[in-house]
This record gives C-alpha cells, structure tokens and sequence, in this order.
C-alpha cells in the first residue's frame, strides 16, 4: 500500500502555492501580469485602456503592490509631460511560464464551456 497524505496538522499558509497566489491575488493582477507578458514595455494609460474597465487608483495600487512584491519594474522618465512605463523583472519573468499554462489550458477549453461554472 502506497504512503497517502494526512491532512492533520498540515496548513495550506506554508505551501510554494499559497506563496503564489499571496502575490497574484486580485482582480487586476493576473491580467496586468498577462498585459506585460504579451507586450512587454507598457505605459500606464495604455495599460488602463487594455484591462477596459479598471480606475486608475485600482490600476496604480495594484501596480505599486506588484512592485513591492519584485514582479513589476517601474520605470519614470522625467519629462514634460511625465512618462512611466511599466515592464517584468527577472522575477516577474520567471513567474511567464505558469501564466503561460493557463492561457494554453484556457484556450484548449473555453469553447467548452457556455460561461465560467456551466460545462456544455
């Protein structure tokens, strides 16, 4: 008989996946982490006018969060009028391949489904 797992005494707090998520969470997040994937080097108002219905207090703390976390670089140019850019560092990079999976899994089954909960 093969070895199973206990539940008792474990705490999901401690897992590399509750890590992950800790960082990802949100509404915006994941989104804003799939707009620089995709192109890359993106300025604020381009990013707001691609996620369409987001306020810019929502976007800019969401930003600032993943920035804190090491996932986002910031980049401000002083200029008139002001420029900043947003892109992925090394860490957020690294963090492509996962999102990367769940757009692959996303587009193998999303005609499966009628809208999110309701298989056909």
């Amino acid at each position: 008989m093969a070895d199973s797992k206990t539940i008792e005494g474990a705490s999901f707090e401690g897992t590399g996946y509750s890590y992950t998520l800790s960082l990802i969470q949100g509404k915006h997040k994941m989104s804003i982490l799939y707009c620089l994937m995709e192109y890359q080097t993106v300025r604020f108002n381009e990013m707001r006018r691609y996620l369409g219905n987001v306020t810019d207090r929502t976007l800019s703390a969401n930003l600032k969060e993943l920035e804190a976390d090491g996932l986002v670089r910031r980049c401000e140019y002083r200029q008139v009028p002001p420029r900043v850019e947003y892109s992925l560092t090394p860490l957020g990079g690294s963090l492509m391949v996962v999102l990367d999976q769940l757009c692959v899994w996303g587009e193998e089954h999303m005609n499966q489904m009628d809208s999110p909960g309701q298989t056909r």
